[in-house]
């Protein structure tokens, strides 16, 4: 089973707060672990534009002063932007698919303060990893149902919607959702 560029919907009662009605666009899976970000989370209060004038970066101020999203309890001081297929770094960029790709590093954030890179984006704070079978285990013990990642429902669904959104794709009725797992 390969997640990659799939989505994860936390299922209720899943345990772990952080992930709490969470939407995790998978970006890497395979027999070694997993890598997401939660794509429904933003911070309270922290932008792009407050991220580029502490880093320094973009003399003219930032161009699109995006939020900044929780990504993940996992190195949550390292900056991921999830975005659309358009944009490549020439430093590094994980092509997830053809319509999502992953870049971590500094200069997709000198592109975005300028209005450039990307057509679309969601800048992150961390990111959700899982150790070898990590994440398998924890679908099996219904914590998660996945579902096909679309451009719109990632890049352009209100945050709060998202999750729901998500459900809806599956032809699940959020209302409907039980935190006990069942066995036939």
């Amino acid at each position: 089973m390969d997640l990659t560029g799939k989505l994860l919907i936390a299922m209720p009662g899943m345990g772990d707060p952080r992930f709490d009605k969470s939407v995790v666009f998978v970006c890497a899976h395979s027999h070694e672990g997993a890598m997401g970000l939660i794509v429904n989370k933003p911070t309270d209060d922290l932008r792009l534009a407050a991220l580029v004038e502490q880093l320094d970066i973009g003399d003219e101020g930032c161009a699109r002063d995006l939020l900044v999203h929780f990504g993940g309890p996992v190195e949550n001081g390292r900056g991921f932007v999830l975005h659309s297929g358009d944009y490549t770094s020439p430093i590094s960029t994980l092509q997830v698919s053809d319509d999502f790709a992953m870049t971590a590093t500094l200069d997709i954030l000198e592109e975005l303060a300028a209005g450039r890179g990307p057509a679309r984006a969601i800048m992150a704070l961390g990111y959700a990893g899982w150790g070898p079978a990590q994440l398998e285990s924890e679908i099996l013990a219904n914590g998660w149902l996945t579902a096909e990642a679309g451009t719109d429902l990632v890049f352009d669904t209100a945050d709060a919607r998202k999750w729901s959104a998500a459900l809806k794709t599956l032809g699940v009725d959020p209302l409907s959702l039980s935190a006990a797992a069942g066995r036939a």
